[in-house]
């Protein structure tokens, strides 16, 4: 179908043409992602209010076999809603609506357009908590569910598929569906919430969520523990999780990498003697909270800590406010490229002594911190003055060494960002080609057109290079086959 049918069919569907924008009027940020590098076209944008309006177009895009690319507030990092085959954008930011907050079933009911940083102000207000809370605020709900969301307080309440209970859901033909429920337990079949979760807008596109709430704690209290070196700062991690201290945030920083947020913020961080440090939040009851910073206290000084310091109020906020500036102090002074990967805690030191070897080898800045709680280690991987052909060379060396090396490690190429189109290639190399098959036979089983998302993430499109790359060095996640050294041949199910 050309351009021109188009429009004029998808304003009939919604009703109102002012919601249908195609050609000059598509603003430039649709066609791309948070960091721009990757862009893609498409031949119209149209703006849903409602399930059903979802479904028509679905439906009709199905039936035209036409490419639809689903986005929310487009704060992605790594591409996933770039429209790589045309086609349409599917923009929910206009369903923003919290449909119901249930205080006697601990639940609430929402668009995927709502922000989050809306939503936890608003059950906050009620006494409850949400507790999933990725570094970005104004992220949509829909969009952290697509990802599976994580960020700091993960260490200790889990993450965004924790939270979710159940999701009403939109295949591509446009039928729609509910999958899960309010209830705590559901042993009712697969759970194919749990494969949408994740999944990154190419099973279904998801317009409603009923998430998880919890009561909100009674008071928090955040506390800043210096090191010596890296090695004894990551090395207290693990000991700190061993003892039940149940932190609700446990972050590692270098002081090197602290030193370029306090320039930029103008807020200095005690100890400057340090080589490292863990932040940490302990929240519950006062009487929980001075228990376990008591407890903490000594263990830190056993392990090394050269001082640890309670923090007030208004010192939390500004050691929080340096934490939270450390990729925005590196933006200011070059372009970079985020990246997250995640590793056995034990294994963090070993992974950050790696990246640092790498970043001397190739003269490239690779920047680290993260969530050292659960191992999800952060890099800011900095082009500094290189040309751009040099600066493609060198983030393509450095990352295929850092995915191999966090593989070898017992990591996985993505704890909280997903995998979108920045780390597709890496994850179709080192992926075991078993587990892609059978992803790939998922996305037919939702979408047998396959049109959701096109070559996003897992899913490899027939006949193209993603084919050529699969299993090259597969199985470097996971668990070793005896097969792995016999060679692995490419999975013929593509």
């Amino acid at each position: 179908m050309s351009n021109n049918n188009i429009e004029p069919q998808l304003s009939d569907i919604l009703g109102d043409p002012a919601r249908v924008l195609t050609g000059n009027a598509i603003e430039e940020k649709y066609y791309s992602f948070t960091h721009g590098r990757e862009r893609g076209h498409a031949d119209a944008l149209v703006f849903p209010e409602s399930t059903e309006e979802v479904s028509r177009v679905l439906r009709f895009a199905y039936e035209n076999n036409i490419h639809v690319t689903p986005r929310g507030a487009g704060t992605n990092l790594t591409g996933s809603t770039v429209p790589l085959y045309g086609g349409i954008v599917l923009d929910l930011s206009r369903m923003n609506h919290i449909l119901e907050i249930d205080e006697e079933t601990l639940t609430a009911v929402v668009e995927p357009g709502v922000i989050l940083e809306d939503f936890q102000n608003e059950v906050e207000a009620r006494g409850l908590f949400y507790p999933p809370d990725p570094g970005e605020k104004k992220a949509s709900l829909g969009g952290n569910i697509s990802t599976n969301a994580g960020g700091m307080r993960a260490v200790r309440y889990g993450v965004t598929r924790d939270y979710v209970r159940g999701l009403e859901v939109v295949l591509s033909d446009g039928r729609v569906t509910t999958l899960g429920s309010k209830n705590v337990k559901d042993a009712s079949g697969l759970s194919l919430k749990n494969l949408v979760i994740g999944s990154e807008g190419t099973l279904a596109v998801i317009t409603k969520a009923i998430l998880r709430l919890v009561p909100k704690p009674e008071a928090s209290r955040s506390l800043i523990a210096a090191f010596p070196d890296t090695e004894s700062g990551i090395s207290a991690v693990p000991e700190i999780l061993k003892a039940n201290l149940d932190p609700t945030a446990l972050e590692f920083v270098e002081r090197k990498v602290a030193e370029r947020g306090e320039a930029f913020t103008g807020v200095s961080w005690p100890f400057h003697e340090a080589g490292s440090y863990l932040l940490m939040i302990f929240d519950g009851s006062e009487s929980s909270i001075d228990e376990r910073t008591d407890k903490l206290n000594g263990l830190v000084e056993k392990l090394g800590a050269i001082g640890v310091k309670a923090l007030s109020v208004e010192e939390a906020a500004d050691i929080w406010k340096v934490r939270g500036a450390l990729v925005t102090s590196i933006e200011a002074v070059s372009e970079q490229a985020p990246v997250d990967v995640v590793v056995p805690i034990n294994r963090t030191a070993d992974f950050l002594r790696f990246v640092d070897s790498q970043s001397a080898k190739t003269g490239m800045a690779l920047v680290a911190f993260g969530h050292a709680g659960d191992g999800n280690v952060h890099l800011c991987v900095v082009r500094g003055k290189l040309g751009e052909d040099e600066w493609k060379l060198l983030h393509d060396i450095n990352m295929s060494a850092v995915y191999r090396d966090a593989g070898e490690l017992g990591g996985l190429i993505s704890g909280e960002h997903g995998i979108g189109l920045t780390k597709r290639k890496y994850f179709l190399k080192y992926a075991d080609p078993v587990a892609l098959s059978v992803m790939n036979g998922v996305k037919r089983s939702f979408d047998p057109k396959e049109i959701l998302n096109r070559g996003k993430s897992y899913h490899v499109v027939k006949g193209s290079s993603d084919e050529s790359t699969i299993g090259e060095n597969g199985r470097l996640y996971g668990f070793r086959h005896p097969q792995d050294d016999q060679g692995l041949q490419q999975v013929q199910s593509y």
